[in-house]
């Protein structure tokens, strides 16, 4: 699913896998990976209301993990082990919560984006076609919250455990089916949740790192993206059609 030699944006529907290559690695980073590292700068950010100033929260210590700010334990735990079987740990790069993408999604869903803000949410809620995008009533925070449960007792009624308890090559097994609309959740489409994981978890990966995600800027070293597109502006003549190397400069650098 997450290939970073390759260059198809889509999740891949290969059926083989073994634990060396878990969900047939990072099929989209290439080609879509400059366009959401420059597009998919965390816009729920954006969308909250700036609170009064107070004083200012400790950061965490250099070995010590960031607290989840609107995830409960159990879905913690699914996103981490979803996240690190997405992107696992290779010569490219760490896995996907050591690169700080759980961290991005708690963040989201935790915003005024995982709040719903500025969704249309009043109704009628119809069966929508594919390309009419989201029509549930839900909010992202909701949605995720229901998908978890959902997928949790999918693997626990397939495998006899919860998802993060899975071996990885039955994690892999089980994204593989949700992907695929194989797995038989209850009231709510396998298809559906994996769509929005996927998107969600390519987000953080590629995202600005003041947002959570994309830690030490290691997807976009891994692509070569210099990051803030101000501070090279003035070079994109002289560099067109011609590789530019740079350190990674992000929003955060400059604040």
């Amino acid at each position: 699913m997450i290939d970073k030699k390759l260059a198809d944006p889509k999740p891949t529907t290969d059926t083989t896998s073994d634990d060396r290559a878990p969900i047939a690695r990072r099929n989209f980073l290439l080609g879509a990976g400059t366009a959401v590292a420059a597009g998919l700068a965390a816009p729920a950010e954006a969308q909250q209301p700036k609170p009064a100033a107070g004083p200012a929260a400790a950061p965490p210590a250099a070995n010590e993990p960031e607290p989840f700010v609107t995830l409960t334990a159990p879905e913690a735990a699914f996103i981490v082990a979803a996240v690190d079987t997405l992107i696992p740990a290779d010569e490219l790069s760490p896995a996907g919560s050591d690169c700080g993408v759980a961290v991005f999604i708690d963040r989201q869903l935790g915003s005024a984006w995982g709040g719903g803000a500025k969704m249309y949410r009043s109704g009628p809620f119809q069966k929508g076609k594919p390309e009419q995008g989201y029509q549930l009533a839900l909010t992202p925070r909701e949605f995720f919250a229901a998908g978890i449960t959902a997928a949790n007792a999918w693997t626990r009624k397939t495998y006899g455990k919860e998802f993060d308890l899975l071996a990885g090559a039955q994690r892999v097994e089980a994204l593989k089916a949700m992907e695929e609309g194989k797995a038989e959740f209850q009231n709510f489409s396998a298809r559906a949740f994996f769509g929005q994981l996927y998107a969600i978890t390519m987000a953080g990966f590629f995202s600005d790192p003041m947002y959570g995600g994309n830690r030490n800027k290691v997807a976009w070293k891994l692509l070569g993206f210099p990051g803030l597109p101000a501070t090279y502006a003035d070079k994109i003549d002289a560099y067109r059609n011609k590789r530019y190397v740079a350190e990674p400069q992000s929003i955060a650098d400059f604040s």
